[in-house]
């Protein structure tokens, strides 16, 4: 019966593990010097060896000669491990096994020890699906376990992990396979195999993977079964991505402007049943190209095959790196949305269209009107530049430094005199302008437009009556200048100094039929804890 290359060609010790040095040398070790925790967490995205290394480590401390560090493969135990006859050791995929009944039972079978080998190892795969009860239930034996029983966690999300398991394991973070490891293994699986694999293949095949060996050998697989001579055009037709051709073709239009032509690309592909999605993210990852072609100089960088260098230099050159990063945007917002609307080839089309018709931007404002704000901006700068040219050469006299500039259409205002108990309740009208000047205090003043939230304020003529509803604020107002702020807006906005009265709105009886502001005008003219602020 055949068996797929990620199975068949899945590491069987801990040497043949790819671009995981840092983790690979530290299980050698503590198994070879029999320091071995209890509890492990391996984390990292899909295909990296999590689950590989797990097997491998259970079957190593249970091996009876192992060598280095890994498993010898000649022992009964190593046999009937690759057997899957072995009961010791208990692999269990969380995904489905989400319930506090599974890790009950668990915990009750570490009760017996093992049948044959050393350790019982429970590997729970995908461990971030278990429920928060089965988290807890898992949380005691992981704590504590049998010197007997070992347990080997992984998952491709620690976030969502608790922290009480997470600092109860040692944890290791899986990198993701570096392309030139993943290219090496395929060209030497390919040398065991009876097909033929090609280096730009190879390397294609292990860009396409992004950093996963089991995504990796099943594209390969899929390349196999299309043709047994692998080539770049073989892995572009099994895989169902746009070849380097279009994908070129297409670049050269985004950066001519060339919407009809990219528009027809996109119908050829589309009729040819290429995935639109991967489209969009192998346009990315060439545009990501053309950006850093454009920033630096060194090729090291760059995710593509060494003939694509100067083509991709080639386009980089009809473009700056502002419309760059904008067409970045673009293909990001386009690949985000793909999955979710129905009609994938209008959604690409307005993104070609989008492409082909930017033009560099400051966040949303157009091309056109940043020019005119720039313009607007440079012609005050020069304004200030040469009136400060002026004063220094003597042509406008320098004010006097104890005499403050003051506008010649608000000329000082002396401060009003105002008799409170004069002022009738009906004479007072709510300021309609109110949320205004505290949007506007909130950017001078942050702390005191914090006090006034959910305020109210009642004007008349020069004569403002303030309802807070913090009484905090009220011994601010007496003990500090947090209110200078607020009277020097009202000043700007209205051309006039007011007298302020501020009151707490707990001293106001909602239930009572009178108006509120009856009362607090009231009190207000006993001056018991009233707070005048003038300017």
């Amino acid at each position: 019966m055949y068996q797929a290359l990620y199975r068949k060609w899945r590491p069987a010790t801990l040497d043949d593990v790819v671009s995981q040095p840092h983790i690979t040398t530290t299980l050698r070790n503590q198994i070879s010097s029999g320091k071995t925790a209890h509890a492990y967490l391996f984390t990292g995205s899909r295909g990296t060896g999590k689950t590989t290394c797990a097997r491998i480590f259970a079957k190593a401390i249970n091996c009876l000669s192992p060598k280095d560090g890994s498993p010898c493969m000649e022992c009964e135990i190593c046999k009937r491990f690759d057997s899957e006859t072995l009961s010791d050791i208990v692999e269990i995929d969380a995904a489905s096994n989400t319930g506090v009944d599974d890790m009950r039972e668990i915990r009750e079978s570490t009760a017996y020890t093992p049948e044959v080998c050393r350790y019982k190892v429970y590997i729970i795969d995908e461990v971030h699906m278990l429920s928060v009860s089965a988290f807890n239930a898992l949380l005691k034996i992981l704590e504590e376990p049998p010197e007997y029983v070992k347990f080997i966690l992984a998952t491709t999300e620690i976030h969502k992990v608790p922290v009480t398991i997470v600092s109860r394991c040692q944890r290791f973070d899986f990198r993701r396979i570096l392309p030139e490891d993943i290219k090496s293994r395929l060209l030497y699986i390919a040398d065991n195999e009876d097909f033929t694999l090609d280096g730009e293949a190879a390397e294609l095949i292990a860009k396409l993977a992004d950093g996963g060996m089991r995504d990796a050998l099943s594209l390969l697989d899929q390349c196999i079964a299309y043709s047994r001579d692998v080539t770049v055009d073989t892995v572009s037709a099994a895989a169902g991505i746009a070849g380097r051709d279009h994908l070129f073709r297409l670049l050269e239009c985004f950066a001519e402007r060339d919407a009809v032509t990219a528009i027809n690309i996109i119908g050829e592909l589309y009729e040819a049943s290429k995935d639109m999605q991967r489209l969009v993210d192998e346009l990315i990852s060439q545009m990501r190209n053309v950006m850093l072609a454009r920033s630096v100089k060194s090729n090291d960088a760059f995710v593509c095959l060494p003939d694509e260098i100067a083509i991709i230099r080639k386009i980089a050159d009809k473009l700056d790196i502002g419309r760059i990063l904008e067409m970045l945007d673009i293909l990001q917002q386009c690949s985000e949305r793909l999955p979710r609307v129905a009609a994938k080839r209008v959604e690409i089309e307005m993104c070609v269209v989008r492409l082909c018709s930017s033009e560099q931007r400051q966040g949303n404002v157009p091309a056109a009107a940043d020019s005119a704000e720039i313009a607007s901006l440079r012609g005050r700068i020069a304004a200030l530049e040469n009136m400060v040219k002026s004063i220094s050469s003597g042509a406008v006299p320098k004010p006097k430094k104890a005499e403050p500039l003051v506008p010649q259409d608000h000329p000082p205002i002396p401060e009003p005199k105002v008799d409170i108990s004069k002022l009738r309740p009906e004479d007072f009208k709510p300021l309609g302008e109110w949320n205004d000047i505290l949007a506007e205090l909130s950017q001078r003043d942050a702390a005191t437009a914090g006090f006034l939230a959910d305020s109210n304020a009642f004007v008349y003529e020069n004569v403002m009556l303030l309802v807070v509803d913090n009484d905090f604020f009220l011994k601010m107002f007496k003990e500090t200048k947090c209110a200078q702020t607020l009277s020097q807006i009202l000043t700007e906005r209205f051309g006039k100094a007011f007298v302020i009265r501020a009151r707490s709105a707990k001293n106001a009886d909602p239930s009572n039929s009178e108006d509120p502001v009856s009362k607090l005008l009231e009190r207000a003219k006993s001056s018991d804890v009233a707070v005048d602020i003038k300017q």
